[in-house]
Parts: C-alpha cells; structure tokens; sequence
C-alpha cells in the first residue's frame, strides 16, 4: 500500500470520502494459502476442506459464510 503521509488534509478527504462511498471488494477466490492452512489445521477432513473451498469460489463466499449457510440450513429443517 502506498504510504500516505505526504498527502494534504485536502487530499486525504478526498481519499476517505472515495473510499468511503466506494469501498473495496474483497473477494475469496479459494487461492489464498493461509486460509487452506487455518481449515486444515482446524480439524477439518481434507474432503470438507475441498467442498467448503469449491463452494465458496462457486458463491464468491468466505467458507465461514458456506459453513454458516449449512448450519442455517440444518436448523431451519429441524425446526419444521
């Protein structure tokens, strides 16, 4: 990231109100190593490893987000 300290008051407004009304999108793509390592070393069997990570890229999720769909899902069905 760029370092900032050399900007203006008027330029640093101007930067916070872009940011602001356009903030960035991040998006999980499955390709990121740390997140692979911290499912694995959570526990986690490599096969559900490899379907939470399919499913995020496929729904452009985090795979906390897959795993809080499954659980949604589950409670939802129990409660009918």
């Amino acid at each position: 990231m760029n370092n900032y300290t050399d900007m203006t008051d008027e330029e640093y407004d101007a930067l916070d109100e872009e940011l602001t009304r356009n903030p960035p999108k991040i998006i999980f793509d499955g390709s990121d190593w740390l997140s692979q390592r911290e499912l694995r070393i959570s526990g986690l069997k490599n096969m559900t490893v490899q379907y939470l990570l399919t499913q995020a890229k496929a729904a452009n999720k985090s795979p906390v987000q897959i795993i809080d769909d499954l659980v949604s899902e589950k409670v939802a069905a129990a409660v009918v």
